[in-house]
């Protein structure tokens, strides 16, 4: 039996992945931990999946999927869920700044403690300003609109019941809201725990404005999916609701007003040569479409994205 799984999501991190699994086997074999370790090579352009070959070769307990491009740390995390089979799941990145050290602790919170996951906090990081000033304000926000208390949502260091990433579909950015994600599918158990981060060693971060923009409008789609996903007619058709009476008593006005007017001898505008007039109608047949809308996506599935739409190039050491 597999006591801890861990995920590491690769791109391009060749010259750490050998210290990084050695560092690992080392202090999972002192503890006592039976583990496999599961590293998806995210499209990586320079030597990164030979270096993961080689270490396949030489351990069985490492297992390896390689994509053909670059997908993002999402759907290699998502890969790597999928082929998890230990009683706990520990997620860690590739660069060496989050340290296998912490992953007895985060072991033995999900086994003694009963945590669904906890998530770590880089308290003390070793990063460029560039990069920790709008973390600071990504995980206000963050915290603002999910209500889940962590200090650091995009930390790397995570570990998870094994029931959870079998339940959990993550893609675009959105593995930074795993804990919002988890607590919207019933599980809610979530702890932190303070960890060490250490300085880049080797490398460039791959940290880069774009994705910084690209997770909050992950966090807009999280938000929207998880509390409409099942009844999307109660947004749409609200919003339709509100678009088509508002443009409906503007024009009921408008006659109301022409009929007053002729009934009194009163020179009165045609309606349709008053602007106010279009703008009812452009609202009425917006509140018409929104309708429609909602009615198609009551219908259609809420998830179209799979695992299959990855396009692995190579797998070593895995079964289905």
């Amino acid at each position: 039996m597999i006591q801890v799984s861990v995920v590491i999501p690769v791109y391009n991190e060749e010259e750490s992945i050998t210290e990084l699994i050695s560092w690992i086997r080392e202090v999972l074999e002192r503890e006592g931990l039976t583990f496999e370790v599961i590293l998806v090579d995210d499209g990586s352009d320079d030597g990164s999946w030979e270096v993961i070959k080689l270490l396949c070769k030489n351990d069985q307990r490492i297992r390896a999927v390689g994509f053909f491009r670059n997908y993002g740390k999402s759907a290699a995390l998502d890969m790597g869920f999928s082929k998890a089979i230990g009683d706990v799941v520990v997620t860690l990145d590739a660069d060496l700044q989050d340290s296998p050290e912490e992953i007895p602790a985060l072991y033995a919170m999900i086994k003694e403690q009963g945590f669904q996951i906890v998530s770590g906090w880089k308290k003390k990081r070793k990063d460029p300003i560039s990069k920790t000033i709008p973390s600071i304000f990504f995980n206000f926000v963050t915290r603002l609109l999910s209500g889940i208390h962590l200090h650091d949502f995009n930390c790397g260091l995570k570990a998870y019941q094994l029931r959870v990433v079998k339940n959990l579909h993550i893609y675009g950015e959105m593995h930074r809201y795993i804990p919002l994600i988890a607590k919207w599918n019933g599980f809610g158990k979530i702890g932190e725990k303070e960890v060490d981060h250490q300085p880049r060693k080797y490398g460039t971060t791959k940290f880069g404005i774009e994705r910084f923009i690209n997770g909050f409008l992950d966090l807009i789609s999280v938000s929207f999916v998880n509390r409409y996903k099942k009844n999307p007619m109660h947004f749409f058709g609200t919003l339709g609701s509100l678009s088509f009476f508002t443009g409906f008593a503007i024009t009921l006005k408008l006659i109301i007003e022409k009929i007053q007017g002729l009934s009194k001898g009163i020179p009165v505008r045609e309606i349709t040569a008053q602007p106010l007039f279009f703008l009812a109608l452009v609202a009425v047949i917006i509140g018409v479409q929104l309708f429609l809308t909602g009615f198609l996506a009551e219908m259609m599935t809420s998830n179209n994205s799979r695992r299959t739409d990855y396009n692995i190039a190579e797998e070593i050491n895995l079964e289905d």
